[in-house]
């Protein structure tokens, strides 16, 4: 691996997965557990081109290329500065034909990318309905939890403009957002087909959701067991744990 130069308030970590590292800014926004339980989530099929709307610090398209045989992702992150770091990070890893970050307006995406041809988009959007308070619109980590600079309609109608009949969309968002989230897949013919509540411990109330939807399918929503994330003496749970590739004691 060449040689990185870091700029103020970078560090690079190491994601314990096939030899990956990505960039981080301490004063930005670095990736969380939703990140990597959406890549989980997914199941991709061989060759896929795959494309990750809001992608911050690349760290889904990083975890997907390693956990499944896909041909290519692509990036879409509106932050300038975040998307030249995940540029970096992907030429750190060299994986710059695998992964293509695109500094843009998630909603101009199909017009760049092209409708109706890719076999899977994720996306792990803001959770927050913008409204309510003051919010700087400069501040990175404001811009990747509240719908400022794009809304839950609009990650899921440039979702559905860009898969081709059957594709996949995954996502993973709050649980209380759940009816406005399956409002608008119906809307723009993504049908839910698969769901998984993840909980912090068992007794309660979950705090994520991951949902797997196909464009132009017919209704059957199955639900997967629930993801506990700690055990009642707050240790973390084995599925947590194989999730992150470590090994349970």
């Amino acid at each position: 691996m060449d040689q990185v130069i870091l700029k103020e308030n970078e560090r690079i970590d190491d994601l314990q997965c096939k030899g990956l590292k990505i960039i981080q800014n301490t004063e930005g926004f670095c990736f969380g557990m939703d990140a990597v339980l959406l890549s989980n989530f997914c199941d991709m099929k061989k060759n896929s081109e795959v494309i990750d709307l809001g992608t911050g610090t690349g760290i889904i398209p990083l975890l997907i290329l390693a956990k499944n045989n896909v041909k290519k992702v692509y990036g879409i992150e509106i932050q300038e500065e975040v998307a030249e770091m995940a540029k970096r990070t992907m030429a750190m890893n060299r994986l710059e034909d695998n992964i293509e970050i695109i500094n843009t307006n998630l909603i101009k995406a199909p017009e760049i990318l092209g409708v109706n041809k890719y076999d899977s988009v994720t996306s792990n959007p803001p959770y927050m309905l913008q409204g309510g308070g003051l919010i700087n619109p400069e501040d990175k980590k404001a811009i990747s939890r509240h719908e400022i600079t794009c809304t839950l309609e609009d990650v899921i109608r440039t979702a559905s403009r860009l898969l081709k009949h059957n594709g996949s969309f995954f996502m993973v968002h709050r649980p209380h957002r759940i009816v406005d989230i399956f409002c608008l897949l119906r809307q723009y013919k993504l049908e839910p087909k698969k769901i998984r509540f993840v909980h912090p411990k068992v007794g309660d109330k979950p705090n994520l959701v991951l949902i797997k939807s196909i464009k132009a399918s017919k209704p059957e929503l199955k639900f997967e067991s629930p993801l506990y994330v700690y055990n009642e003496d707050q240790t973390i749970t084995d599925e947590i744990y194989k999730i992150y590739g470590m090994e349970t004691r």
